[in-house]
């Protein structure tokens, strides 16, 4: 007799051996043909997997992340059948899911057209109409380099031919198509019914530059039409609030192939950047941070004992002079600990909170390159706390509460907490990390929030808490860090004198609230499309005459709203009025001021809201004082 427990707890027993599809039936035949996949005793396995012993067993289907998950991983298989269907001698390399969709790169004799992915759509869907069964099948390593091999599949081959001989190796057929794969899949075709290819794009064999040109078709698969109709959606409103689009129109940056990763602030986008940096900067003053300034150029010498040059030197621009060798920085860290190393410092100087908007340089892949959002040259809010052990968690507190308040005041209201633990690529002991670990444990525990761990995710000398905003398009962004190092300081030879006249290594809390200032400026014009709140905006208002008549009037109204400290622009131009309210709509200011013979007489101006919103005529102080009544608003 089997026992086969359910995740609501109730326990069925079967008098022989059966299926997950057939567990699923006798559940109900609705549940059955919903069925994708089982995870059984936690394992995610095939409809097919028989069940020959007591086990825990759920039923996985299209409402579970990992049934959109399997629908996503099988639709790519899918789309490469489809592919050699209509393209014979096309051969398969890799196809795995990715957020909101998949991909499969192809090596073919001839660029895939536009026309050619509708083509394989069209063929996608015969495919599922004709309801064909996924089966499951089993192959030695040396065997399945053969089967490979003979269908023609050389790029595959070479991928087994790099897994270890004695592995047995997993494949998954449907119809005349086999690929390699771990599994599971959807149990046949007729399952994979919401689906579109997106776009093609080229991509080099294993990644490597060096290897030859592959083209790499992108799609995305759904439950349910829907859902694909709400992601077509945001991909298109996406695109309408790309942040290199309304940098353009908005004057705000832009980037030339002369300084690739680098970027040029126009002055409304570095108006911007000192709204941001200078409250920024008050909100780090009242938390107790002061502010520091360290070179941007270090000797290769201090990058060695810090432990960059050994795992982080592919990412750093290299330079020479005088027959010495320095990097440019790619993060602050090693400059603070020089600050923090001047001079003695006692227990009682500690905590020490040293901030930097710290320039650094990362010699990033110009493939990767993306506007505002992946560059080279940027700027962090960047600050290290020098702590005791017995800090830590106060001090983790703090910051969880300022990280947290500060995107209350940009807007973002939604924000995941991670934590990513130990590289395979680190400095430091086992010992050292088991510690800083559960350190970081410990913090997040006392600040009350949940978090998921990410094994492997650490930087090289410490893990670290990773805080993601979610924008007003549902996606996720990771900015704020906090990172709990007891190496940095060994290796850089941090030491502070103890109580009993001892000497002891301060712990060392990395820390960054928006992270990059570029990314997250890239992240705020797309969040609000350009349309910034009052307290942000480069420009808060314009200032419009309807006839020459009002000219001096206008003048003297934005001299009065600058003094009291506010953004203004003037427009005098001899043009209609109704132009120039369209012209800088588009500009998306948040006010517009017109000016004409009435407002002049009575000392007022017309006030018209971003939107197109009326507020009517108002004296110019009680404009002011709703003003500051609104940015208080916003602020806080």
């Amino acid at each position: 007799m089997l026992h086969i427990t359910l995740p609501d707890g109730s326990v069925r027993s079967f008098e022989a051996p059966l299926s997950v599809h057939d567990v699923a039936a006798s559940i109900g035949t609705g549940l059955a043909k919903a069925a994708l996949a089982g995870k059984v005793n936690r394992k995610l396995v095939d409809t097919s997997y028989g069940l020959d012993a007591d086990a825990d067993l759920a039923i996985i289907t299209g409402k579970d992340a990992e049934g959109l998950d399997i629908i996503r991983h099988s639709t790519a298989h899918l789309m490469a059948y489809a592919v050699q269907e209509l393209f014979p001698g096309a051969q398969v390399t890799i196809g795995p899911t990715i957020e909101d969709g998949f991909y499969y790169d192809f090596a073919y004799e001839r660029p895939f057209t536009p026309e050619d992915l509708s083509a394989i759509e069209a063929k996608m869907t015969e495919l599922v109409k004709r309801d064909i069964p996924v089966e499951r099948f089993e192959l030695s390593r040396d065997d399945a380099v053969k089967y490979f091999l003979d269908l023609g599949e050389k790029y595959k081959a070479e991928i087994i031919q790099s897994i270890p001989a004695d592995e047995v190796l997993s494949l998954y057929r449907e119809g005349d198509f086999t690929d390699l794969c771990r599994g599971p899949h959807v149990p046949s075709t007729g399952k994979l019914k919401v689906f579109k290819l997106m776009k093609v794009a080229g991509a080099y064999w294993r990644g490597d530059s060096n290897n030859e040109m592959l083209q790499r078709i992108y799609g995305t698969a759904w439950v349910n039409k829907e859902d694909l109709k709400d992601y077509l959606y945001r991909l298109e409103e996406a695109e309408k609030r790309d942040h290199r689009k309304l940098g353009k129109q908005l004057d705000l940056f832009h980037l030339q192939d002369e300084a690739p990763g680098m970027v040029f602030w126009h002055p409304k986008g570095w108006n911007l950047w000192q709204n941001i940096e200078q409250h920024m900067r008050r909100e780090l003053t009242a938390a107790g941070y002061q502010e520091i300034k360290t070179p941007m150029i270090m000797d290769r010498s201090l990058w060695e004992k810090s432990g960059h040059w050994e795992n982080y030197h592919e990412n750093m621009f290299i330079t020479e002079s005088e027959k010495r060798t320095y990097a440019v920085k790619p993060m602050n860290c090693p400059g603070h600990v020089q600050v923090f190393n001047q001079g003695l410092r006692s227990y009682r100087d500690l905590p020490m909170r040293l901030a930097e908007f710290g320039s650094c340089h990362r010699n990033e892949p110009s493939g990767a390159l993306h506007g505002l959002m992946r560059v080279r040259g940027f700027v962090q809010d960047d600050a290290h706390i020098f702590c005791t052990e017995a800090q830590i968690v106060e001090e983790s507190k703090a910051f969880n509460q300022l990280v947290m308040r500060i995107y209350q005041q940009f807007e973002f209201h939604d924000v995941a907490v991670k934590l990513s633990l130990r590289p395979e690529k680190r400095a430091g002991s086992d010992e050292t990390w088991d510690k800083a670990e559960q350190g970081l444990r410990d913090a997040l525990a006392a600040c009350g929030v949940s978090w998921e761990e990410l094994p492997g995710e650490g930087a090289f000398y410490g893990p670290k808490v990773e805080y993601h905003i979610k924008d007003a398009l549902g996606r996720s962004w990771q900015c704020g860090t906090l990172q709990l190092d007891f190496v940095l300081p060994e290796r850089l030879g941090a030491e502070y004198v103890t109580e009993d006249n001892g000497r002891a290594r301060p712990v060392m809390l990395h820390r960054a609230i928006l992270g990059s200032m570029e990314r997250f400026i890239g992240i705020l014009i797309e969040n609000h499309a350009g349309s910034f709140p009052l307290w942000l905006a480069p420009v808060q208002m314009v200032i419009m005459n309807i006839t020459e008549n009002q000219a001096d009037y206008c003048r003297d109204l934005a001299e009065r709203l600058t003094a009291a400290g506010f953004r203004v622009d003037l427009d005098l131009r001899n043009e209609k009025i109704g132009y120039k309210i369209r012209e800088h709509s588009l500009q998306r200011l948040p006010y517009q001021l017109v000016v004409g013979d009435k407002e002049k007489q009575e000392n007022k101006v017309a006030v018209r809201r971003r939107g197109g919103e009326d507020l009517g005529q108002m004296p110019i102080e009680d404009f002011i004082a709703h003003l500051k009544q609104e940015i208080a608003l916003l602020q806080h």
